[in-house]
């Protein structure tokens, strides 16, 4: 058993898995499939999402008795904690943290250059 999930994905891919796949709703696909077939379409999907979002869930042999898949998701990760695989979302608080902590990094890094180059100048007048 296979379950897709497709956001802002081109029309043109969500019709590609309807081929293999039924759509039960817009953007979630449910089939049975191979495991051949799966990773070629994961690998189709992934390749036309153009930015979208793509989430697959399939049957697996492992203490959950399914394994998940990512793809285009800025803000869940997929952590493995002795064998169980869970979600990790980023909340947008450490988001903004993050992008806060990131322009400061760029306005250090500009200024350390600047000054560098500063440096630079002062040697060569000497």
């Amino acid at each position: 058993m296979v379950v897709m999930v497709l956001e802002k994905v081109p029309k043109s891919l969500r019709g590609d898995l309807t081929r293999f796949l039924v759509e039960v709703d817009t953007g979630v696909f449910v089939g049975r499939v191979s495991a051949m077939v799966r990773d070629l379409l994961w690998e189709k999907a992934v390749e036309k999402a153009e930015g979208g979002r793509v989430a697959m869930a399939y049957r697996a042999n492992n203490e959950q008795g399914f394994a998940l898949r990512l793809h285009g998701y800025s803000d869940r990760t997929l952590r493995d904690f002795d064998g169980i695989v869970l979600v990790s979302i980023r909340n947008a608080e450490a988001a903004r943290k993050a992008a806060r902590l990131t322009k400061q990094v760029q306005r250090y890094k500009c200024c350390a250059a600047e000054e560098s180059e500063g440096d630079l100048e002062k040697k060569n007048l000497q």
